[in-house]
């Protein structure tokens, strides 16, 4: 069966959920509509082949239409104020683009041109959302860009706002806090194959707009699919109370690591009365850990800086924006915005720890938690990105890690054995099914997708299995309040069903490449050893790599019991080889754009010594699946 409307199970729990929301209270749309200045027309970017890397008009026919049984109904709601896409004013001398992609552009006039804050993630929509600005404000040249924080969605479009001349000539400067290359090449090279693939299913950017499709992801709508830039800061802010002026205009900083960046800072703009808080207060509960995957973030200290923003800045502040959602105007209002947010991240903390303390595990605490009154009922709070369920999670991972102390759970089966013993204690896949089914006409979808999902795993090709599990994953994605829970659910159907929904959007790219240290990009190497076929390799390199500085950097390798080990300097024993080369050539060796005969006959590498050693290391590096599969079992591995 193909389930494409709601079940009246999800219809009921609907229709409950609307009863005891306030969904006459248009206060948060008279906010999100309010300074509209214009909207691009048609809603389309393209990249330079003419593929549509962001259509804001998708989700605009689709909203204006009455709520589909298929879609929560708070979730909607959410929808129908994150999809408003155009130019907004937030106050004298400030603007904002918002809803050209999953974050928002905010643009900051100064005496002589205009200050860019977030340049989105692709370099097309934020040349795009520059352009709309320029159209209604005049062509100001940028004269400075300020990065938030450490994640894509608000660096990767630079490019598209300002050229690597503009900042390396000084004409240009770029701020953000301390630590910001670190983590955001980290973030996107280390796991990053595996977060981009769990990003395709988290904002479901290759599912289909529609009612029984993507309909957004809580903090945005979706993420952009073009060109992912990078141009390391010029300036760092490292620390609470630092000032400073660009283009005439004075802006004072509060550094937040981690909060929901690892590198992260909140300011105000005291002229203006107007406080940017990057991405540590929006208009819904956050993640403490993503669903794509990070680290854990805390929520202790994320609580702990909310309190300290309200006491340094609310006296001067008449209007609070944020990297994502509308802006709050009036005071008492952001001091209420501040203060929920706060409390919403403590409540989460402090309850999580006191039930583990009393022997609750992960999943019960999930189960038992519920906010407080004063925030469930405020919109803001409500989990659209972040949930009350996996934030639990989060924290007790955070304290107590993987493990919830049953023994029976120290050294559980991997999902293909534990699927086949499952399937085979309850009588069989036919059984499997008969179970299964009963409980999806009882609405009970949770079981099915856990019970189906044994026989899946036991039996990849058994269609009945897939289909009636990609069922209840289609009724849980439309009962989800969370629009990255509906996504995954629904990009999970589609798995199981046989679409390819490919990763949309890679955020290892050149530029982020580009910016590794000797350290990393050899890191970077060292997680590709495939350990068991390194096992018996020895050998040791002296590198002499040369910087586009024209600067000889020196520093060894040493490949031996399957591990990559590296530092600056040389190798204490006599290494096998020494190799030359350039910065640039060494990181398209270790990408794979090219081999080492290719750079020796182009006379952009020499080895001295044993010249085959850069063959056989690249001959014991695994290539990483940016498409492997996530609800179906992967093919063996083959060590």
């Amino acid at each position: 069966m193909t389930e494409k409307q709601a079940t009246p199970r999800i219809v009921a729990a609907a229709s409950a959920l609307e009863d005891r929301l306030p969904l006459a209270d248009t206060g948060d749309m008279e906010d999100a509509e309010r300074g509209f200045v214009g909207a691009l027309r048609p809603g389309q970017v393209r990249a330079a082949d003419g593929r549509v890397v962001w259509d804001a008009d998708a989700w605009a026919t689709v909203l204006q239409a009455e709520r589909p049984d298929t879609v929560n109904p708070s979730l909607w709601r959410q929808a129908r104020l994150v999809a408003l896409h155009g130019l907004y004013e937030v106050t004298d001398g400030i603007y904002q683009v918002r809803g050209m992609d999953l974050s928002n552009m905010t643009l900051v006039e100064g005496d002589k041109g205009v200050i860019v804050i977030d340049p989105l993630i692709s370099t097309e929509t934020a040349a795009a959302a520059l352009g709309l600005y320029r159209g209604h404000r005049g062509d100001r040249p940028v004269t400075a860009v300020i990065y938030t924080h450490s994640h894509v969605d608000h660096f990767g479009g630079v490019r598209g706002v300002v050229t690597g001349d503009d900042v390396a000539s000084g004409r240009v400067p770029v701020l953000a806090p301390e630590g910001f290359v670190e983590h955001a090449v980290a973030e996107n090279v280390y796991a990053g194959a595996a977060m981009a693939r769990r990003s395709a299913y988290m904002y479901g950017a290759a599912l289909p707009v529609g009612p029984a499709g993507q309909l957004g992801a809580g903090l945005g709508m979706s993420v952009s699919t073009g060109t992912i830039t990078l141009i390391p800061p010029t300036l760092e802010v490292t620390r609470t109370g630092q000032e400073e002026v660009l283009d005439g205009v004075r802006i004072l900083f509060q550094v937040t690591p981690g909060t929901e960046a690892p590198s992260e800072m909140n300011f105000l703009f005291p002229d203006h009365g107007a406080l940017c808080m990057a991405e540590n207060a929006t208009h819904t509960l956050h993640n403490l850990l993503t669903l794509r995957g990070a680290l854990v973030r805390d929520p202790h200290a994320w609580a702990r800086y909310l309190t300290e923003a309200i006491d340094l800045f609310a006296d001067a502040t008449s209007v609070e924006f944020a990297s994502h959602h509308w802006p709050t105007w009036g005071r008492e209002r952001v001091v209420a915005l501040l203060s929920e947010q706060r409390d919403l991240y403590a409540y989460l903390h402090d309850q999580t720890l006191r039930l583990l303390n009393k022997g609750y595990v992960g999943v019960e605490i999930a189960e038992l938690l519920e906010l407080p009154p004063g925030l469930e009922n405020a919109w803001h709070t409500r989990g659209y990105y972040g949930s009350v369920s996996h934030n639990v999670k989060a924290v007790y991972q955070r304290y107590l890690g993987w493990f919830d102390g049953n023994p029976a759970r120290l050294w559980a089966y991997p999902p293909e054995q534990a699927g086949r013993r499952y399937v085979e204690a309850i009588g069989g896949p036919e059984a499997v099914l008969d179970v299964a089914r009963r409980a999806f006409d009882d609405g009970d979808y949770r079981w099915v997708g856990e019970l189906a999902g044994h026989l899946v795993y036991a039996d990849p090709g058994n269609t009945a299995a897939r289909e009636l599990q990609a069922a209840a994953f289609e009724q849980l994605g439309f009962g989800a309040e969370n629009g990255t829970w509906r996504n995954f659910y629904l990009v999970g159907a589609a798995e199981l069903r046989g679409a390819t929904v490919g990763t949309p959007t890679v955020t290892a790219s050149p530029d982020i490449l580009a910016q590794l240290t000797l350290s990393q990009l050899f890191d970077s190497v060292a997680i590709r050893v495939d350990g068991p076929r390194a096992s018996d390799l020895r050998v040791g390199i002296d590198w002499s790599v040369t910087g586009p500085d024209g600067e000889e950097h020196r520093y060894w390798s040493r490949m031996s019991n399957g591990v990559l080990t590296h530092g600056d300097g040389v190798l204490r024993e006599k290494p096998d080889a020494v190799v030359r080369t350039s910065r640039g050539a060494l990181l398209a060796l270790v990408t794979g754009q090219t081999r080492p005969d290719e750079l020796q006959e182009s006379g952009s590498l020499s080895i001295e010594g044993a010249t085959d050693v850069l063959a056989r290391i690249l001959e014991v590096l695994d290539t990483l699946d940016p498409g492997f599969a996530i609800v179906t079992p992967r093919p063996p591995h083959p060590s």
